[in-house]
């Protein structure tokens, strides 16, 4: 979506700015309204939105239990937000599932997980000054993947953008470009079975890979029932592990 039109890889010399980024969980109002903001702003800049006396952008989905809206911070400065929403047979609705139910709502109905990270959004001036935002913001997705189980992990994305989501991440169309809620520009979805290409992915980018604490920390609601079963077969072994060292 926005942040897609100018993307480079981590080549081994840019490593070290992988310890200049901070995911956080948007939580307070002001957190929420500079994301809101810059999504406005990112998305008025490519053309996809007409332009609103209120210079903000925000849908229902923000408000739903299965959606965890992030800003990525680069040096202390928001640069761009993803926001994950989580599609399961408890909690179906996310956008991707709004605008093309034909294709997922059976996905859902069978018991399947699928991971929607949509509203991507980069600062405009950041895109050249971080020619790697875009896959520090993406590499979210991947986390929310394994944090989630999920069977299906999906990208709605511009018809130009196809290709690259193709090639890099593996990922199928399922349709042509759509209407899609609060944008002018269509969008088409893009899928990948999870389990079948996350080592594929892994190879190519192995900053996408997260650790358990990692995921605990960005995605654990104590109050919300949504999180997985810690007892996982990776953190059984965990247990077995420290057990023997005793």
């Amino acid at each position: 979506m926005a942040a897609a039109d100018q993307v480079t890889d981590i080549s081994p010399r840019h490593q070290d700015i992988l310890d200049r980024v901070d995911y956080r969980l948007a939580e307070t109002e002001a957190e929420k309204e500079a994301i809101y903001s810059l999504r406005y702003r990112a998305y008025l800049h490519e053309g996809a939105i007409e332009p609103r006396a209120e210079r903000r952008l925000k849908d229902r989905f923000d408000d739903l239990p299965n959606s965890w809206t992030f800003g990525i911070y680069m040096d202390g400065e928001l640069a761009s937000s993803l926001r994950i929403s989580v599609g399961s047979p408890d909690h179906p609705d996310t956008p991707a599932v709004d605008a093309f139910g034909d294709l997922l709502r059976p996905q859902i109905e069978a018991g399947k997980t699928i991971v929607d990270p949509n509203r991507f959004v980069a600062d405009p001036a950041n895109r050249t000054k971080f020619p790697e935002l875009p896959y520090l913001t993406v590499r979210l997705g991947y986390v929310a993947c394994a944090y989630f189980n999920a069977d299906i992990g999906t990208a709605t994305v511009r018809a130009e953008h196809r290709a690259f989501y193709r090639r890099v991440f593996l990922q199928t169309p399922l349709c042509e470009p759509r209407p899609y809620p609060t944008l002018v520009k269509p969008l088409c979805l893009m899928a990948a079975d999870f389990n079948m290409v996350r080592e594929k992915i892994f190879e190519r980018y192995p900053y996408f890979r997260s650790s358990q604490f990692e995921r605990r920390a960005l995605f654990e609601r104590k109050s919300e029932p949504l999180a997985p079963d810690l007892l996982t077969p990776e953190f059984q072994l965990l247990q077995a592990n420290s057990a023997q060292q005793l």
